[in-house]
């Protein structure tokens, strides 16, 4: 199974983009080399609709599934655009710049969901084709099938029970990022580029600042222009750090982890370049552990404490790297600052992201991260 994504700027009504069924039969036709017949449409999540005229347009950033036959065999394809308000997704070449490089860079990496192709819808929606008088480009990778990590941690958070293959699936996590980040390279600016985009990226930290609504009862605009400005300084910290440079995957959290069978799992959109700090990696998946504990607790405690612990615990055990202390500040308080997001949380409680925003603003103040101290980091300063 496939996945097509970044499918805009053709025929649009109301806000929702029309496709022909025969352009996408025509398009798959061309992938597959044989005459494929399209036999249902629906979105993800939803119940199947066998009739694809129940379709009236899709939505985007909406993802749909598509059913096809080829040579007998029953595929599926998910179908979806990709937004373009904010985060640096504004203007057409923002798009195709991050399509084009997950389509080069999604099969480098261990694990990874396959990339099969990328190309475009031309303007008038008509014809799909690999480049040329195109509109928007998309691309398409291989589907798996499985459960998204962070259902795991939602079932952690209702229970608060731990499982014994909740642990194994921290580990293999962790194990994870030991082999990918093992892959060193010595390009130095690189490193820095990374470093730069971590602070002004539109997808990063002062995109995130910008997403934030004005008014907020939980945090003021000082205090953000405090994170912003120690972020600058951090910036030049890292600078220093190229020797760090490794293989990451660049978004690795728990909804771009999608696990089958015990620890079986495979990668999903992989983001913002092949090369960078391994501390990214880190703190995108166990900044979840804190988050999902906080919502349980109120703090860093149980079952996501000991999740937390022991996927630091067996990476420093297999890197070696307690470098990383002296790093992951700026990229924990950008992922702070993801779930800390109205957008991105709209339902979060008032002292959740109170809680998250003070481990944002306290882990900036100190040259060494401790793992000891995270639940001070959470208090107000």
């Amino acid at each position: 199974m496939m996945l097509l994504s970044g499918l805009v700027e053709v025929k649009k009504v109301s806000g929702l983009i029309e496709i022909s069924e025969e352009s996408i039969r025509k398009y798959l036709s061309s992938i597959y080399q044989v005459d494929v017949e399209i036999c249902g449409v629906w979105r993800l999540g939803c119940e199947k609709k066998e009739d694809f005229k129940e379709l009236k347009g899709f939505g985007y950033g909406v993802p749909y599934v598509i059913e096809f036959r080829v040579n007998g065999n029953i595929k599926k394809v998910v179908l979806e655009t990709l937004r373009f308000e904010g985060f640096g997704h504004d203007y057409f070449s923002d798009r195709a710049q991050i399509l084009l490089w997950q389509h080069a860079a999604f099969n480098k990496l261990p694990r990874h969901v396959r990339s099969v192709d990328v190309g475009a819808f031309t303007k008038d929606g008509e014809t799909l084709k690999s480049l040329g008088d195109c509109g928007e480009f998309f691309i398409v990778t291989e589907y798996v099938d499985g459960s998204l990590y962070h259902e795991d941690l939602d079932r952690i958070k209702e229970s608060g029970q731990l499982t014994e293959l909740d642990e194994k699936r921290c580990l293999a996590l962790s194990d994870y990022l030991v082999e990918i980040h093992n892959v060193k390279r010595e390009a130095p600016w690189l490193y820095v580029r990374r470093a730069r985009e971590l602070v002004g990226h539109g997808e990063c930290i002062m995109g995130l600042l910008d997403s934030y609504p004005p008014n907020l009862d939980f945090v003021n605009e000082t205090s953000l222009i405090d994170i912003e400005r120690n972020c600058v300084i951090w910036r030049w910290r890292l600078k220093r750090k190229a020797h760090r440079l490794s293989q990451v995957h660049g978004d690795f959290h728990p909804w771009n982890v999608m696990f089958q069978e015990g620890v079986n799992f495979t990668v999903l959109d992989r983001s913002r370049g092949e090369w960078g700090e391994p501390a990214d990696d880190v703190a995108a998946m166990t900044i979840n552990y804190l988050f999902y504990s906080l919502q349980k607790y109120g703090e860093l405690s149980g079952g996501f404490e000991r999740l937390f612990r022991l996927f630091w615990e067996n990476y420093l055990d297999k890197t070696n790297d307690h470098e990383i202390f002296e790093v992951i500040q700026p990229f924990y308080a950008w992922r702070g600052l993801v779930v800390a997001s109205p957008v991105w949380y709209p339902s979060l409680k008032k002292d959740v992201r109170v809680k998250l925003l003070n481990f944002v603003k306290n882990v900036l103040c100190f040259e060494r991260f401790n793992l000891d101290d995270v639940n001070s980091y959470i208090r107000e300063a």
